[in-house]
C-alpha cells in the first residue's frame, strides 16, 4: 500500500521531470539545419519543444510525429529529453481520452502523469500479442461488476498460459487502489496481464516475470442508447480457442469494425462456422421475437459477456411484469434475427444499443424498441444502486 501511494505522490510532485531544462538539439536536414528548442506555452506554463518531429515548421504547440522524407540525421536523446518529448506529445492533444492513473507492476506503483503511462517495447503483449485484458465501469465512485470481470480475466490468463504475478486478492486490491488514487468517480478501469518484457523471441521462456497493468479513463457521460445500423462481417471470426478468451489479439475485431464503418454501419456481426449468429467485435447481440421472448446466442463459442449475463438476469423483471414472455439462450439463425421485433448490442462499452437495420433489412419498423430501452435503464440503475455483488465501493 505504502509503495503504491509513494509512487503516486512522486509522480504527482514531479510529473514533468526534465521539462524546463534548457536543452537544444541540432537536426541536420537535406535542405537546412534547425534547432529543436523549447518555449513556454502561456496557457499552462509548460515548456515544450517548438518543432514537430520530422517537420521543419516551427510551431508554438508540439504535434504528434509526422511523416517526412527529409529528416536527415536523427537526434540521440537523453532520458530527460525523452521525458520532455513524451510530455509534449501528451500536451499536443494527440490523445482523445483522459487518463487519470496507471498502475504498472514493472515500476511497482501508480502514476497520475499520462506522459509516464508507458510499457516496455519488448513486452510480449506488444510484439506477440501474448496478453489478456478486461475492464470494469466506474459509476458514482463504485466499480461495477469488478469481481465478475476479474473472474473472466483469470480464466483468460489460464487459457493464455500466463502466470499470475500476484494472487487474486492482491490484484483486486491493486485495481481498487489505482481507481482511488485516480480520483475518478465516473469512467472505466482497464487492466492487462502480459507474458512480460525481456526479449523479442517468440515465446516468453526468457522473460523474468509477467506484467500487470491498469489504466483509469475518465468519462463524462454514459454511452448513448441511440439506434444504429450493422452489417454481416466478412472478416473471419476467431476460432473457438481464441473467441472465448479476452486476449489482446484484436486485429480481427479491429478489421471487422473498420469494415462496418467504411460501409456506413456501426459494427459488423459475426456468424459462426455453422452460420448461426455469434457476436459483434466487442459486444454481444440479443433479440426480441414477435412473441416477446428475449433470445441471445449461447456463450459456448463466443466471449462470455459480463454485461450480457447481467442483462439476462435483470430481464427476469420484464418477464415478471409481462413485458417479456421469457428468456432463451441458444442458437439463433440469421433469419430469426432479421425477423425479430427488436435487435440490440450489449456490452460494457455500449451498455444496450438498439439496432435498427441489419444489412439491407430493417428490424421491424426500423425504430428503437421499448425492450432495449428498458434493459438499458435496468443496467444503468444497477450500476448506480445495484446490490453489493455488482458494486464495489472505492475509498477516495
Amino acid at each position: 500500500m505504502s509503495s503504491i501511494h509513494g509512487f503516486a505522490a512522486a509522480a504527482a510532485g514531479e510529473s514533468m521531470v526534465g521539462v524546463g531544462a534548457r536543452s537544444t538539439t541540432t537536426i541536420k536536414s537535406q535542405r537546412s539545419s534547425f534547432l529543436v528548442g523549447i518555449k513556454r506555452i502561456a496557457s499552462n506554463g509548460v515548456e515544450l519543444p517548438l518543432c514537430k518531429f520530422g517537420s521543419l515548421k516551427i510551431s508554438d504547440r508540439m504535434g504528434p510525429p509526422q511523416a517526412c522524407n527529409t529528416i536527415g540525421d536523427l537526434p540521440l536523446l537523453s532520458m530527460s529529453e525523452v521525458t520532455e518529448r513524451l510530455a509534449a506529445f501528451h500536451a499536443s492533444g494527440a490523445r482523445n481520452q483522459e487518463y487519470t492513473a496507471m498502475y504498472s507492476s514493472i515500476v511497482g506503483g501508480v502514476t497520475t502523469n499520462p506522459a509516464a503511462m508507458v510499457i516496455p517495447m519488448d513486452d510480449h503483449m506488444v510484439h506477440r500479442g501474448h496478453g489478456i485484458f478486461d475492464t470494469a465501469a466506474i459509476m458514482d465512485g463504485h466499480l461495477y461488476e469488478l469481481d465478475q470481470h476479474l473472474d473472466r480475466f483469470l480464466r483468460s490468463a489460464s487459457m493464455a498460459k500466463i502466470h499470475l504475478p500476484f494472487d487474486r486478492p492482491t490484484m483486486r486490491s491493486i485495481l481498487i487502489q489505482t481507481v482511488s488514487l485516480s480520483k475518478c468517480k465516473q469512467g472505466s478501469l482497464r487492466y492487462w496481464l502480459s507474458a512480460g518484457p525481456g526479449d523479442f523471441q517468440l515465446t516468453p521462456a526468457s522473460c523474468m516475470n509477467p506484467a500487470f497493468y491498469a489504466v483509469v479513463i475518465q468519462l463524462q457521460s454514459l454511452p448513448s442508447p441511440a439506434g444504429c445500423k450493422v452489417i454481416t462481417s466478412t472478416i473471419p471470426m476467431k476460432p473457438l480457442q481464441f473467441s472465448i478468451m479476452k486476449s489482446t489479439n484484436y486485429l480481427p475485431n479491429v478489421l471487422s469494425k473498420m469494415e462496418a464503418e467504411e460501409k456506413g454501419a456501426y459494427v459488423g456481426i459475426w456468424l459462426d462456422e455453422e452460420g448461426f449468429i455469434a457476436e459483434g467485435p466487442n459486444m454481444n447481440v440479443a433479440f426480441v421475437t414477435k412473441q416477446k421472448e428475449l433470445m441471445m446466442p449461447s456463450f459456448d463459442k463466443i466471449l462470455s459477456g459480463c454485461t450480457a449475463k447481467r442483462v439476462l438476469a435483470l430481464a427476469d423483471r420484464l418477464v415478471a411484469d409481462g413485458r417479456l414472455t421469457g428468456v432463451r439462450v441458444g442458437n439463433v439463425t440469421v433469419k430469426e434475427g432479421k425477423k425479430a421485433e427488436e435487435m440490440m448490442l450489449i456490452g460494457s462499452g455500449v451498455i444496450v444499443k438498439p439496432v435498427l437495420q441489419w444489412d439491407d433489412t430493417c428490424i421491424d419498423d426500423g425504430k428503437e424498441g421499448p425492450i432495449a430501452r428498458a434493459l438499458y435503464n435496468l443496467i444503468v440503475d444497477d450500476m448506480k444502486s445495484g446490490p453489493s455483488t455488482v458494486r464495489v465501493p472505492v475509498s477516495y
